[in-house]
C-alpha cells in the first residue's frame, strides 16, 4: 500500500443520511409584482422583466432536507439554549443590495432585480438555519473548489453553484437521479470521465466531481463566452439554451432570453447571485457559521486490493457509518481495488496508524466471505437505493416522440431497453410522460436505423414488432352527465391535485372516489370528471 496524506473533512459524517430532495413548496417566500426593471450593475442593460414565477421550491428543497436529517442534528450544535445574535435586518432598500453587489470583486456579472432580491430574502430570512450550516460546511469545501477553479483559470465565484445544486451535500441525490455536490446526471458524468460502476460513483467524490464540474463549465463558457449562459446551460443543457437563443431572435443576454428558458433555469442565475451575496455579506445579516463538533483531521490511504468496510470496522475502532460518510463514492461498502488500479480510503487521522499496523489482519478477516476465491461478486446489499443504468458508451441515441396511448412499459419493450433505464435517461418521475415529449433512448449502433422507424409506425405496428397483437377494444358508451353535479374537463397537464385546487370544498380523495379512479394515470385529455353536487 501507498500512503498519501490529504486533509479531508469529517463533515461528510454529518451528511451521510441526506439522500435526496424533500419536495417542499412554500409559496409565501415570493411576492411578485406584474413587472420589474432589471438593473444590471456591470453590463449596463436595462429592460422590463415580468416577474410571475414562484421558483423558491426548486432551490430550497435541498436546504430543507439539510437540517432535518438526524446526522446534521446530532453532529452540529443546534442547542436551543445557545446564545445567538438577536434579530437580523429586514426590508433593506434596494440601493443597499445594489451597492453591496457592486462592491463584490467578480468576473460574473451580478444583476439585481426582484427575483434576485426574493432569493436573497429566502437565504437571509427564511432559511437562516440551513444557511448557517452551509457556511460551516463551506469552510472545508470552498478551498477545494477554489483550488480547482484556479487550476482552470475560472472565476472563483463559480464555487457558489454548489450551494444551488446540492446545499454542499456530497451524497445529495435528486428525485431524477442527479448525484453529488455538483448534481451530475449519469450521461453527463460518464462524458466527463467520472467512474460510475456497480461499486464506485465518482459523482460523490468531492475532488473528482469538482474537477469534472470545472471542466464542464469551462467547456460551456467556451461555447457561449458568457458566464450567465454557461451557468444556465449547466442546469438545463446547452440544447435548451441554444433553443432559447434561437427563439429570441439570436439574443445572447440571459435576461433577454429569460422566458425562453425552462422554468427552473429562470431561477438558476438569480439564485446563484443571491447565494454569492448571502455568503459575502452573511455577517451583515447576523448569520453565524455552524461547525460540527468533531475533529477535522483525516488521512488518505491508497488501497490496492479488494476491501470491505466490515473488515475495517471489525479490526480497528471505527464504525461502518463513519467509513461510509468519509468515503461516499463507494456504493456497496466495497473498495474494488487491485494492483493495477488503486482507490483511496479516507480515515480519521487517529485511526491511520491502527490501520497500517493491522493491515494484514484487516485484509485477511473473513476474506472468503466477502470475496469468494478472491473475486468480486454481485453486491447483495447497499447503503442506498441505487439503480445502476446501462453504460451508453458505444450506443446510438434515438429520439422518440411520445404518441397517444404510449407508456413507459410499451416504449421500453419496443426499444428492448429496461424501463428503469428509460426513466433514468429522461428524468421520468412516477412514469409520467406526455404526448409530444421527446425521449432519448440508447440502442446498439447497428440497430439505430431500425429503431428510428418507430416514430412513423402505428401502435399496432410497434406491438407487432415485438410479437404482440392488439385486440380490438369495444368502445364504451358515453355515460350521460349527471345534471346534479359540477364537472371538470381534463386538460393537458392536469393532475387530480391541481383540479382539486380549482374547486372550493373538494379534496383529491373525493375526486378519486366520485370518479372511481386509482390515481393520476386514470386521467386523459377531454375526460369529464364529476366534482361535487351543485349547491
Amino acid at each position: 500500500m501507498k500512503q498519501k496524506t490529504v486533509l479531508f473533512s469529517i463533515f461528510l459524517i454529518a451528511l451521510i443520511s441526506l439522500q435526496g430532495k424533500a419536495q417542499i413548496t412554500d409559496s409565501t417566500l415570493f411576492e411578485f409584482t406584474e413587472s420589474d426593471t432589471i438593473q444590471a450593475i456591470d453590463s449596463g442593460i436595462e429592460t422590463e422583466l415580468d416577474i410571475d414565477d414562484d421558483l423558491n421550491s426548486l432551490f430550497s428543497d435541498q436546504m430543507d432536507s439539510l437540517v432535518g436529517s438526524w446526522a446534521i442534528q446530532n453532529k452540529f450544535n443546534f442547542d436551543t439554549s445557545e446564545v445567538r445574535l438577536a434579530g437580523f435586518p429586514t426590508d433593506l432598500p434596494d440601493s443597499v443590495y445594489i451597492q453591496r453587489l457592486s462592491d463584490i470583486e467578480e468576473r460574473v456579472d451580478l444583476n439585481y432585480n426582484k427575483v434576485v432580491r426574493n432569493y436573497i430574502k429566502m437565504y437571509t430570512e427564511k432559511r437562516r438555519e440551513q444557511v448557517e450550516v452551509m457556511l460551516g460546511l463551506s469552510a472545508y469545501y470552498f478551498p477545494i473548489f477554489e483550488e480547482t477553479l484556479d487550476k482552470y483559470d475560472m472565476p472563483l465565484e463559480i464555487k457558489y453553484l454548489a450551494i444551488i445544486e446540492s446545499a454542499l451535500n456530497p451524497i445529495a441525490r435528486s428525485r431524477v437521479g442527479a448525484n453529488g455536490l455538483w448534481q451530475f446526471m449519469y450521461g453527463t458524468a460518464k462524458n466527463m470521465k467520472l467512474e460510475i460502476t456497480s461499486y464506485v460513483d465518482e459523482r460523490r467524490d468531492p475532488i473528482k466531481a469538482t474537477d469534472a464540474a470545472a471542466r464542464y463549465l469551462s467547456m460551456l463558457y467556451g461555447i457561449y463566452g458568457d458566464w450567465h449562459l454557461a451557468i444556465a446551460a449547466y442546469n438545463c443543457g446547452p440544447g435548451n439554451v441554444n433553443r432559447a437563443i434561437r427563439r429570441s431572435g439570436g439574443k445572447t443576454n440571459y435576461w433577454e432570453i429569460y422566458y425562453r428558458l425552462p422554468r427552473e433555469t429562470r431561477g438558476y442565475v438569480p439564485a446563484f447571485i443571491a447565494a454569492m451575496y448571502t455568503f459575502e455579506y452573511h455577517q451583515e445579516h447576523n448569520l453565524v457559521p455552524r461547525y460540527p463538533e468533531i475533529s477535522l483531521a483525516v488521512d488518505t490511504i491508497m488501497i490496492d486490493d479488494y476491501l470491505h468496510f466490515n473488515q475495517i470496522s471489525a479490526k480497528i475502532d471505527i464504525e461502518k457509518e463513519q467509513l461510509r460518510a468519509l468515503n461516499p463514492m463507494y456504493r456497496h461498502d466495497v473498495i474494488p481495488a487491485k494492483k493495477s488500479k488503486t482507490y483511496p480510503l479516507v480515515l480519521p487521522q487517529e485511526n491511520i496508524m491502527a490501520f497500517i499496523d493491522a493491515d494484514t489482519a484487516i485484509f485477511a478477516f473473513e476474506r472468503n466471505k466477502y470475496f469468494p476465491n478472491n473475486t468480486l461478486v454481485d453486491p447483495t446489499t447497499s447503503n442506498s437505493s441505487y439503480f445502476t443504468p446501462v453504460d451508453i458508451k458505444g450506443k446510438a441515441k434515438v429520439i422518440y416522440t411520445v404518441k397517444s396511448g404510449d407508456n413507459v412499459g410499451f416504449i421500453s419493450s419496443w426499444f428492448h431497453v429496461r424501463s428503469s433505464d428509460l426513466r433514468y435517461w429522461n428524468n421520468i418521475h412516477r412514469d409520467i410522460i406526455r404526448i409530444g415529449q421527446k425521449l432519448a433512448i440508447y440502442v446498439p449502433e447497428k440497430d439505430k436505423a431500425k429503431y428510428e422507424k418507430a416514430n412513423s409506425m402505428s401502435f399496432e405496428q410497434k406491438q407487432a414488432s415485438i410479437g404482440k397483437t392488439v385486440s380490438p377494444v369495444k368502445k364504451e358508451e358515453t355515460k350521460p352527465l349527471d345534471p346534479d353535479y359540477v364537472y371538470h374537463t381534463v386538460r393537458k397537464g392536469d393532475t387530480i391535485w391541481d383540479i382539486a385546487q380549482k374547486y372550493a370544498g373538494i379534496t383529491s380523495d373525493e375526486i378519486i372516489r366520485l370518479n372511481e379512479l386509482k390515481n393520476d394515470r386514470g386521467l386523459y385529455i377531454g375526460q369529464k370528471l364529476k366534482i361535487k353536487r351543485k349547491g
